[in-house]
């Protein structure tokens, strides 16, 4: 069993699902009482959402390549970013470890594959929906992505970051991205990204008349195989 590498805290609300849902995956494959060999590093994301809103993102990459690199030091086998929107300084990670990063846009390209759909719609924060480091990794990967009107992205975000993030679930908020994943499948979405690692708390299955892929869900699942996989 390889040892997980978790960047966590960005926010603890969808860590901890993070570490819920690896746990639990490793306990139903491998049975009794095994669990995941982790480590996990939280960040204060007051820190990290200030670097976000200032738009400085390379100290936000240093930041998070010093976190990374605590991890390899500290034995784990390869690095989980536990936020979609983190993955836009993955270089700046990257050049600070020499193990490798499971990325989450992969991983969701992936399931989105074996599904056989070529057009989705994102939902994220409003870094993840309007910039390419997301966007362009899924189309290189084969898949068109729609994403929201500008109206419909500012009200998400603001969701995500004035609600999620803070493990405050409101009927309204749902409601509301209902509505918006509704004008996704309108303008041809076949499937729905939940491409921000909280908006799973909010949006379920039976939410979209088409595929939902919670990126955290996916990711998890791809770490656990990492991990158990037959060159452990």
């Amino acid at each position: 069993m390889k040892t997980i590498g978790l960047i966590g805290g960005m926010s603890w609300e969808s860590s901890i699902e993070y570490y819920r849902m690896i746990n639990e995956q490793v306990r139903s494959q491998l049975g009794g009482l095994h669990s995941a060999k982790c480590l996990m590093y939280s960040v204060n994301f007051e820190e990290i959402e200030r670097y976000q809103a200032e738009g400085n993102w390379k100290k936000a990459g240093e930041t998070l390549g010093e976190v990374a690199l605590s991890l390899e030091k500290g034995g784990a086998d390869f690095i989980v970013i536990c936020s979609n929107t983190m993955h836009m300084v993955l270089d700046f990670i990257e050049e600070r470890i020499r193990i490798p990063v499971l990325h989450i846009a992969d991983a969701t390209a992936n399931q989105i594959h074996e599904q056989g759909i070529r057009t989705v719609g994102l939902l994220g924060t409003k870094y993840t929906m309007e910039q390419n480091f997301y966007k362009q990794r899924l189309e290189t990967n084969g898949i068109q992505v729609l994403i929201p009107n500008e109206q419909d992205r500012g009200i998400v975000n603001k969701v995500i970051y004035e609600e999620l993030c803070l493990g405050n679930i409101q009927s309204n908020s749902k409601a509301y991205y209902k509505e918006v994943i509704e004008r996704l499948i309108q303008d041809g979405a076949e499937g729905i990204i939940l491409g921000c690692t909280e908006i799973g708390l909010l949006i379920k299955p039976e939410d979209s008349n088409v595929p939902l892929f919670d990126t955290t869900s996916i990711h998890a699942s791809e770490a656990v195989h990492k991990s158990l996989g037959a060159d452990s």
